[in-house]
């Protein structure tokens, strides 16, 4: 069975490089621009996941599709993946043995919505969706989400802890003492951001969760503002990483406003890292990653620690870079 370390460590492309600050994409493409056309369509998102994700989302894209269908459509190819351990129903337990669901999604009108604490669902992203555009809410958890999605056509899964997920658990719960456990390698997620051809943005969240967390946690990935954040005049940005962290400092808000007040979605991503390190004082204990996107097509990414890799599609090319980062030692 792949680890999480060993699975946030694969990546078959070379690193991203750091000229006056702002890491770049190539020899002859930077992050960010200044003088040039709007770069779309563009989709943008977190860890080695994010590439099949991306090459679903490119479809909808590069066909003239709206950017919410494509990060849909896009992260649910990594929710219906059962090897992966921090998406879906193939991830981690909680300490209980449940699998709960987090996930959230918003379009460029401001609408948005969200679910949590979602068991036996294969598809949050589209509940979550369906919360958006059938309720009056933005967000539903536990067994409410779980009645709203059968009632809307959304079926059971059989899907169940395949044997390795179940010994993991089993060795974890001996080890520990039924502690739950939080470490550099115990997060992920995958984030999505996109930009359509008609230049409008949006983003989505999913994620499995914190393994072996209590029973009935709910991190940043469902929070509006916390896990995604986005504003069709400015921006959009995603998180990954322990979640309560990014909870502490509304972590993709703040790096929307940054950029609304001129900040490129590099200097952005930084400077909510630095917050975080500023205010949380065992921050090298953990990791947290951001990615951000404006509406030029500019791009950013950092995280407090190495290994944080993220996949960009844009003029038909989509690969996997590695972040630069805070904590160096």
């Amino acid at each position: 069975m792949t680890s999480r370390r060993d699975f946030i460590k694969k990546s078959a492309f070379a690193s991203a490089f750091v000229i006056g600050g702002l890491p770049k994409l190539g020899k002859s493409e930077p992050l960010t621009r200044s003088n040039d056309a709007v770069r779309k369509p563009i989709v943008l998102s977190t860890w080695t996941h994010g590439k099949p994700a991306n090459d679903a989302a490119w479809k909808i894209l590069s066909a003239g599709g709206r950017a919410l269908d494509a990060v849909e459509q896009g992260v649910m190819v990594v929710e219906a993946d059962p090897t992966n351990l921090s998406v879906g129903l193939g991830g981690y337990p909680d300490r209980d043995g449940h699998v709960t669901l987090d996930a959230c999604i918003m379009d460029e009108k401001g609408n948005c919505g969200s679910v949590a604490f979602l068991e036996h669902i294969l598809h949050p992203v589209s509940v979550a969706r369906m919360v958006m555009e059938k309720t009056p809410h933005v967000m539903l958890v536990g067994e409410g989400a779980y009645q709203f999605a059968l009632a809307n056509g959304f079926k059971k899964s059989s899907q169940e802890m395949t044997a390795e997920v179940k010994e993991a658990w089993q060795k974890w719960q001996t080890a520990n003492n039924y502690q739950p456990t939080i470490d550099k390698n115990n997060h992920d997620t995958i984030g999505m951001v996109a930009m359509d051809t008609n230049g409008d943005l949006s983003g989505s969240c999913t994620t499995s969760g914190v393994a072996w967390k209590m029973h009935g946690r709910v991190g940043d990935s469902p929070i509006i503002g916390d896990g995604l954040y986005v504003d069709n005049e400015v921006g959009a940005a995603c998180a990954t990483g322990l979640g309560e962290s990014v909870i502490k400092i509304c972590g993709t808000h703040l790096i929307v406003e940054l950029m609304r007040n001129g900040k490129t979605p590099q200097q952005a991503c930084e400077e909510a890292i630095q917050r975080i390190a500023k205010k949380q004082s065992n921050y090298k204990t953990f990791q947290v990653g951001f990615l951000a996107l404006n509406k030029n097509g500019d791009v950013g990414a950092y995280s407090i620690g190495k290994d944080f890799n993220y996949a960009l599609a844009v003029n038909g090319e989509n690969k996997l870079y590695d972040s630069d980062y805070l904590v160096k030692e």
